[in-house]
């Protein structure tokens, strides 16, 4: 018996690791994202408080654009902080859509194979496994 991919179906215990493992993965990007906006966002909004500052009195393009420019480091900081921010609502979109994709499934199942096979003295072992591990 196969599923539509022509592949077995997979054991229902490791199916749940899988979407355990694909949960862990979600919530790893999205806290990653957080992390940069504390941290590099933040710096990089507190470094363009001056352009701010005269945008809020008069907004205009050239005043976004000279602020940008004058502030390079802030800018790129800021840039990587957007970037990262769409690229993880660009793939968290695309795998609620479309749903995972067959080489995302399988990277996902070798990793957890690996926490398998390493038990519980891997780091991520109660977070696929929980407590008590598999039975």
């Amino acid at each position: 018996m196969t599923d539509s991919d022509g592949k077995a179906p997979l054991d229902p215990e490791l199916q749940r690791s899988i979407d355990r493992m694909h949960e862990l993965t979600v919530w790893g990007r999205w806290a990653f994202v957080l992390g940069l906006w504390l941290t590099v966002g933040a710096a990089s909004l507190w470094g363009l408080r001056q352009p701010i500052g005269r945008l809020r009195k008069v907004f205009t393009w050239s005043g976004v654009r000279f602020g940008l420019f004058g502030h390079p480091i802030a800018a790129i900081g800021l840039a990587l902080c957007v970037g990262m921010l769409v690229s993880v609502l660009v793939w968290q979109s695309r795998n609620i859509l479309w749903g995972l994709p067959q080489e995302e499934r399988d990277m996902l199942r070798r990793r957890v194979l690996q926490i398998q096979q390493q038990g519980d003295s891997h780091p991520l072992w109660k977070w696929i496994y929980g407590k008590k591990g598999i039975k």
